[in-house]
C-alpha cells in the first residue's frame, strides 16, 4: 500500500518545485518593478507593464485601421465598403501586391520609436514593434511562405552594426509562425541617403540597388518584405522587383509606420 503513495509523492514533487519557481519569478518581477518601474517605450513616463506605451503616448499614436486601401494600406476617411483601392494606387500601382502598417509616420510616438530603434541602439524595441506589425499584417502573414527583411548594403551595415528591418523580421516571423529567410535578397548598390530627395530622385537612387541571389529559394513562393518605415515606396518597390525577378510569385510588405499624404 505504500508504493502508490510514494509514487504519487515523486510525481508531485516536480510540480511543487515548478510552482515554487513560478512564484519566485513573480516575486522577483514584482520586486524589480518596485525598484525599477517599467517606463513607456516612447517617453520616460511610468507604465503598468513593460513593453507598453503610457496613456498619453497611446492616445497620440495614429494607428492605421480599416477602412484602408487594400494595395497601399493607406487609411480612408470614410468606409465605402471592402476591397477598395485608393486613387493613388490606381494611378501609380506599387510593385508589391499589398502593404500594411501599424501607424502613421509623423511627429509623435511612432517617429520616436522608429528613430530609437534605428539610431539609438535600442534593439529591444524590435520585440514590441514586431508584435504590433504581426497583428497589423495578420491576413498577409497567413498566406505567406517566408519573410525577408530589406537588407542594408554591407558598408552601411558595417557602419551601423545593426539592421532594424532584420530585427523586426525575426520577431514578426516568430509571432506568425513563419520562416524568416534574410538571405533571399541582397543589397548590391551603395545608395545615398533618401532624406531630402524628391519622389522621382528616390526611385532613381534605388534603381538596381537589390538583387536576389541565384540560389535563393524564391520560385513560386509568397514573400513578405519587412521594413521599419514606408515613405515614397521607392525602396520597397526596388526590393519587391528584385524578388519577383528572382521567381517569387507575390511580394507583400509589412512596416511599422508609413507616411500618409492626402488622407
Amino acid at each position: 500500500m505504500e508504493a502508490p503513495f510514494a509514487l504519487a509523492e515523486e510525481e508531485a514533487a516536480p510540480r511543487f518545485r515548478q510552482r515554487l519557481s513560478t512564484l519566485g519569478a513573480r516575486f522577483a518581477r514584482a520586486a524589480l518593478d518596485t525598484l525599477f518601474p517599467p517606463v513607456c517605450l516612447a517617453c520616460p513616463a511610468a507604465t503598468g507593464q513593460p513593453d507598453a506605451l503610457c496613456a498619453q503616448c497611446w492616445g497620440r499614436m495614429r494607428f492605421i485601421e480599416r477602412p484602408y486601401c487594400e494595395r497601399l494600406g493607406t487609411p480612408f476617411e470614410q468606409d465605402l465598403g471592402p476591397g477598395l483601392i485608393s486613387p493613388q494606387a490606381m494611378a501609380d500601382p506599387p510593385v508589391y501586391a499589398r502593404a500594411r502598417a501599424v501607424a502613421r509616420f509623423e511627429d509623435g510616438p511612432a517617429r520616436r520609436l522608429v528613430h530609437r530603434l534605428k539610431y539609438s541602439d535600442r534593439g529591444e524595441l524590435a520585440k514590441p514593434l514586431g508584435r504590433w506589425m504581426a497583428r497589423a499584417g495578420a491576413e498577409i502573414l497567413a498566406e505567406a511562405d517566408a519573410l525577408t527583411p530589406v537588407p542594408l548594403h554591407p558598408l552601411r551595415l558595417w557602419k551601423r552594426r545593426f539592421n532594424q528591418a532584420a530585427a523586426l523580421a525575426h520577431v514578426v516571423a516568430r509571432e506568425a509562425g513563419k520562416p524568416c529567410e534574410p538571405f533571399l535578397l541582397a543589397r548590391v548598390k551603395a545608395t545615398r541617403s533618401q532624406v531630402g530627395l524628391s519622389r522621382a530622385q528616390r526611385a532613381e537612387n534605388m534603381q538596381g540597388a537589390f538583387r536576389a541571389p541565384p540560389e535563393a529559394p524564391l520560385k513560386g513562393r509568397r514573400i513578405v518584405l519587412i521594413d521599419d518605415v514606408l515613405t515614397s515606396g521607392a525602396t520597397a518597390n526596388a526590393a519587391a522587383r528584385a524578388l519577383l525577378r528572382g521567381g517569387a510569385a507575390q511580394v507583400d510588405l509589412i512596416v511599422f509606420a508609413r507616411v500618409v499624404t492626402g488622407a
